[in-house]
């Protein structure tokens, strides 16, 4: 068993950065494959980017590639999304999640999920 919780979210400007932060509970943290995924109002959840148990490997959906930065410190059992160059079209509900394979890209084949952190950007 695996809970996650995210903070970091907030309000900013386009061009702005920010950090999200995930944090789990469980000895199990470092077993888990990791992602972030985000909604916005009346979209569906959409994948944003992926690391794997070790950290070794990352995964970007292209809209991000080159603006954000997933990682992760399985010693503090915690997840990270630096964010920067932000765009109106990154707001969002921001959430963690874990699967047990390093592949997965679906929401449906992550098993634990934070409750979510918004993020909303400004023009």
């Amino acid at each position: 068993q695996v809970q996650l919780v995210e903070s970091g979210g907030g309000l900013v400007q386009a061009g702005d950065s920010l950090r999200l932060s995930c944090a789990a509970s469980g000895r199990t943290f470092s077993s888990y494959a990791m992602g972030w995924f985000r909604q916005a109002p009346g979209n569906e959840r959409e994948l944003v980017a992926t690391i794997s148990w070790s950290g070794g490997n990352t995964y970007y959906v292209d809209s991000v590639k080159g603006r954000f930065t997933i990682s992760r410190d399985n010693a503090k059992n915690a997840m990270y999304l630096q964010m920067n160059g932000l765009k109106p079209e990154d707001t969002a509900v921001y959430y963690c999640a874990a699967s047990r394979s390093d592949y997965a890209r679906k929401p449906d084949e992550y098993v634990y999920w934070g409750q979510g952190t918004q993020v909303t950007v400004s023009s």
